[in-house]
């Protein structure tokens, strides 16, 4: 793969945090998105990612993502991103807490012809989970039940 392909790749990857996350331009996803594409939670196609965009847009009308680290080797991007934004409507089974959440993640894209056609993700779900109130704060911290009820 060509060092252009390779630069090509991370520009599309970060038109899609830039634009279509932190913007809301959904009608780059047709571009960006291969109608081949499967995303980790099964959801398909252009379509399907939109369907991921809109959420997070939904539920944090702010939201804004910042790309800490972006590699590409052969046909795969590698990203690390930084999001942040005020959690205002439902978000999956949460609902909204009015709460300024930040989080981290990672993810490698993969591009076929200058489109995604998969991604493997991993974000900070209990950070996630403790600022929405889901997860008590001090969970980390804290001894399991267990040996909290043991001690004398």
């Amino acid at each position: 793969m060509t060092d252009r392909v390779r630069d090509e790749n991370k520009r599309r990857i970060t038109t899609l945090f830039e634009t279509c996350f932190n913007v809301g331009d959904l009608g780059l996803l047709g571009e960006l998105v291969s109608p081949d594409y499967v995303g980790p939670q099964g959801r398909r196609g252009p379509a399907g990612f939109t369907e991921i965009v809109v959420g997070l847009r939904t539920a944090f009308p702010d939201i804004h993502y910042t790309i800490e680290d972006i590699v590409a080797e052969d046909d795969k991007v590698a990203v690390r991103w930084t999001w942040s934004g005020t959690h205002q409507a439902a978000f999956r089974a949460y609902g909204p807490t009015g709460k300024a959440i930040s989080n981290t993640g990672a993810g490698i894209f993969r591009l076929t012809a200058g489109t995604i056609v998969a991604a493997a993700l991993e974000t900070d779900r209990l950070g996630f989970l403790q600022q929405v109130g889901a997860v008590p704060a001090d969970i980390a911290t804290a001894p399991p039940p267990a040996l909290a009820a043991a001690k004398p």
